[in-house]
């Protein structure tokens, strides 16, 4: 995927479990899947001992249209398309192989907000974000609203994309100036630099100390030319070089800068996906104040179901 090709969603699959918190990923799954004329795929993982019989799956299944039905509003296309999937096992990864399986495009689900004590043994989303085969959009609660909330609209104005000059923060730019070319968004980038030892009074480079700034001209040099120069013409960009700890400084700006949607590389050096606790992109996730996209470089899940 190249910086200038437009994203194409086709299939998003949105994994609920019934609790009222879990149900708001529906209005951003429906609002995508209209705006991209996608099939929406609705997904529930059971314990296939404690639900086992028919009746009792099929009253699940109709639980699951019917919180569809509540976030579809008016007026309702007659063709959206959407089906629902009731699947056995651990959501960590039936969710993944699902995805793997009907070649979804993204998925899209909620992650709860929870105490740091409880955060340590990790999360359903955050797991699923390690071994999705595609980007996987994680919405919280009390964050950053823009989709499906009177209607099924969405209306994306401020896309941030956490760039560290990796691979995968390049993918994560192809589609933060996707989205944003689709919705008219401005495009913030932002690159931080590793903390000094000695950390000047003022922030500002005029300020620094003499030579203390090549870092962040370096950078902000390399954010300028990381843009097609005719991605200006359509989108407002705007870059900024940061110093310190890479997740306070992404969740600092997106708080500032009042951003609808992070978009982060699953891996890299500075912004990515590591799996161990505490990683950036884990921390991102469960502070945000704003949906988070964990963008993927490639299908391993799909390419293995293929070969």
């Amino acid at each position: 995927m190249t910086i200038n090709e437009r994203i194409v969603f086709g299939r998003i699959l949105c994994p609920i479990d019934l609790t009222p918190e879990s149900d708001e990923s529906l209005r951003y799954g429906i609002a995508l899947a209209k705006a991209y004329d996608a099939k929406l795929f609705v997904i529930n993982c059971v314990d296939s001992y404690a639900v086992s019989g028919s009746r009792e799956r099929e009253h699940i299944k109709q639980l699951l249209d019917t919180a569809v039905r509540k976030h579809l509003r008016l007026p309702m296309s007659a063709d959206f398309n959407w089906e629902i999937l009731l699947v056995d096992g651990d959501p960590k990864t039936a969710i993944a192989q699902e995805a793997a399986e009907r070649r979804i495009d993204l998925i899209v689900m909620r992650s709860r907000r929870r105490p740091y004590a409880a955060a340590l043994m990790g999360s359903t989303a955050e797991s699923i974000c390690r071994t999705a085969p595609c980007p996987v959009m994680i919405t919280h609660p009390r964050e950053q609203d823009w989709a499906g909330v009177t209607t099924n609209e969405i209306g994306l104005q401020r896309v941030l994309v956490a760039y560290d000059f990796s691979s995968d923060s390049e993918l994560a730019l192809s589609y933060g100036l996707s989205l944003a070319q689709e919705y008219q968004a401005e495009v913030h980038m932002l690159h931080v630099l590793p903390t000094r030892s000695v950390r000047p009074a003022s922030p500002e480079i005029a300020f620094l100390p003499s030579g203390a700034d090549n870092g962040f001209r370096e950078a902000a040099s390399r954010l300028q030319s990381s843009v097609p120069p005719e991605t200006r013409v359509w989108c407002d960009v705007k870059q900024a070089v940061r110093e310190g700890h890479p997740y306070r400084e992404v969740l600092s700006y997106a708080d500032e800068q009042s951003i609808d949607l992070i978009c982060m590389g699953a891996s890299g050096t500075g912004f990515g996906m590591r799996a161990l606790f505490g990683s950036n992109a884990d921390r991102v996730l469960r502070q945000a104040p704003c949906p988070v996209l964990i963008t993927r470089p490639l299908k391993p899940a799909l390419a293995a179901l293929t070969a």
